[in-house]
């Protein structure tokens, strides 16, 4: 049933001129998002797997058939107008880091060529103590990690400058750091600002890359389980700024589907003895994830999820206590097709013991790349509707949503999916939906 309430609109500037998407990372899921992009463009190739391109969302009664396309809906940027810039460790272009990261097919890979060729990467901030796995070559030199800041400022005005872009979002698709937890240096701005000048070990790099992205004005989406923007310096400096942020994590895989068959598990009050996951890659991301520092960051992340679904303290006799162990394997041979395994014992109806068993044999970055297509988008209309600070309703695509300050996230997917749809609907002054339904049996 619809909520009664007085629709009100919210004032959102239109999408003029160019969007310019600058990634942090120009491997795997970088590539596979601007090549899907420039393919989309083209019309060689259909947005699978993106809710701002294929996604409808019901206005109104189920009676009244008004189910209009999300981006009919909601002033979004055209892909056309999308402009792609990056920061690598490596100097490859993103054709040769297509090829390289062997997600496409050649074939589609050459035909993009041009398009691809001319995505060269800015030399990253990077520090190896954060991801032990990797070294590069193609990185920044300062002084201390403000003088690495300003360069990325600069970098960000030049971009846009020689772009001619009108509006610009940053999206993190690096790699994942090493475990940190907030620290005083995290408190806030001046004590961050300190902490970078004096290269602080609590400043990551990824921490960089989000406080010059805004100061310079421009939204931040973490793609990774690193701490990044989620601390109160730079969430509050979000806030301050007038700019959304979001994270952490994309949703893909393994967690994916846990947000699925959790809540169809609790929804008919089965219980849980425990639930094995393991998986194997072999991409640049799980040799990253082969070093236990970077794990730990990783773990953190997908262990959550179930905790908080399935909420043990409120349902005791099915979920107290059950086992949840994650483990992932670096095995080169995989690439980036991963495959998850999960083992789940439930229980059922007087306790009598039942199994399941899901071999998920999924791409990374082909569930990864509209992800970042759609986050680029909706962060970009969070920014014209004036939405700044923690943008909550973008969980829907995160394993370890960010929220307010002693909120615990929701993980449930179903539950993100009627969030954010609402959000929408809030948005254009459209009532919300609460799928109550008593009005077509009056």
């Amino acid at each position: 049933m619809p909520i009664q309430t007085q629709r009100t609109s919210v004032e959102i500037e239109e999408p003029k001129g160019r969007l310019g998407v600058l990634l942090v990372g120009l491997g795997a899921v970088s590539t596979t998002f601007i090549a899907g992009v420039e393919a989309i463009k083209r019309g060689i190739a259909e947005p699978i797997g993106s809710l701002t391109q294929m996604g409808t969302i019901r206005l109104g009664k189920r009676t009244d058939n008004r189910v209009p396309l999300v981006r009919d809906f909601v002033p979004l940027a055209s892909i056309e107008d999308l402009v792609f810039g990056a920061w690598d460790i490596f100097e490859e272009d993103a054709y040769e880091a297509a090829l390289h990261a062997g997600v496409l097919e050649r074939d589609l890979v050459n035909q993009l060529k041009s398009e691809l060729q001319s995505v060269r990467p800015m030399k990253a901030v990077f520090d190896q103590r954060y991801v032990k796995r990797l070294n590069g070559t193609h990185v920044k030199q300062g002084a201390d990690k403000m003088q690495l800041a300003e360069q990325l400022m600069e970098d960000i005005e030049n971009f846009k400058r020689a772009n001619e872009c009108d509006r610009i979002v940053m999206v993190w698709c690096a790699s994942t750091e090493i475990f940190k937890q907030p620290g005083e240096e995290h408190e806030d701005i001046a004590a961050f600002e300190r902490a970078m000048r004096e290269n602080s070990q609590a400043i990551a790099p990824s921490m960089i890359y989000a406080y010059a992205a805004l100061k310079s004005g421009v939204p931040f989406a973490n793609g990774a389980p690193n701490l990044t923007v989620d601390v109160p310096a730079l969430t509050k400096l979000a806030v301050e700024q007038g700019l959304p942020v979001c994270g952490k994590d994309f949703k893909t895989g393994q967690t994916l589907m846990k947000t699925i068959i959790a809540p169809g598990l609790k929804s008919r009050l089965l219980g849980l003895h425990g639930w094995f996951s393991t998986n194997i890659l072999g991409n640049r991301d799980g040799e990253v994830l082969d070093d236990p520092e970077s794990f730990k960051t990783k773990e953190e992340s997908k262990l959550s999820v179930l905790e908080y679904i399935l909420q043990p303290e409120v349902y005791p006799t099915l979920y107290k206590d059950f086992s949840h162990i994650v483990r992932i394997n670096y095995y080169p041979p995989r690439g980036d097709n991963k495959e998850g395994w999960d083992n789940i014992d439930i229980f059922g109806w007087l306790g009598y013991p039942m199994q399941i068993k899901i071999d998920f044999l999924c791409r990374d970055s082909i569930l990864a790349a509209p992800i970042v297509l759609d986050l680029a988008l909706f962060m970009d209309l969070a920014k014209r509707a004036g939405m700044r600070g923690v943008q909550e309703w973008l969980s829907f695509y995160f394993k370890s949503p960010m929220t307010a300050p002693g909120l615990y996230p929701e993980h449930d997917l179903f539950i993100q999916l009627m969030k954010l749809k609402n959000t929408l609907r809030h948005m254009r002054g459209e009532e919300l939906i609460t799928h109550l339904g008593l009005e077509y049996y009056d």
